[in-house]
């Protein structure tokens, strides 16, 4: 079953980060990453942007409207995705506790599936 992860992080404290813990978090991610794909769980792991390069699209009344960075202030904002394969929501969660960056915020772990195969 895919599990869907998204990484949430605390925007204070990644913002805070020296730039010595960040490439070790890099590298540890990394070296994660690469032990979860060849295990054959992982199978996409995406870092975002920071929120400020954001763009939010709304189609209302077939208007499309565009507004630059995050809509709303925030306290956490979402820091990348990673796409697993996994038995179960207990091996979901537990691959969920390997990645480094959870050290910095949170990872919400959910199942995921394909509407096309739900119709």
């Amino acid at each position: 079953m895919k599990y869907l992860c998204q990484v949430w992080f605390e925007t204070a404290k990644i913002s805070a980060i020296s730039a010595e813990d960040g490439e070790k978090l890099t590298r540890d991610s990394i070296i994660n990453d690469d032990r979860l794909r060849d295990s054959g769980h992982l199978l996409v792991a995406l870092a975002l942007r920071e929120p400020s390069t954001a763009m939010t699209v709304r189609v209302r009344n077939d208007a499309v409207t565009t507004t630059d960075g995050p809509f709303a202030e925030i306290k956490e904002h979402l820091g990348g995705f990673v796409l697993i394969e996994a038995k179960d929501m207990e091996e979901a969660t537990d691959i969920a506790a390997t990645f480094p960056v959870a050290r910095y915020g949170s990872i919400e772990v959910r199942p995921a599936y394909s509407i096309k195969e739900e119709c």
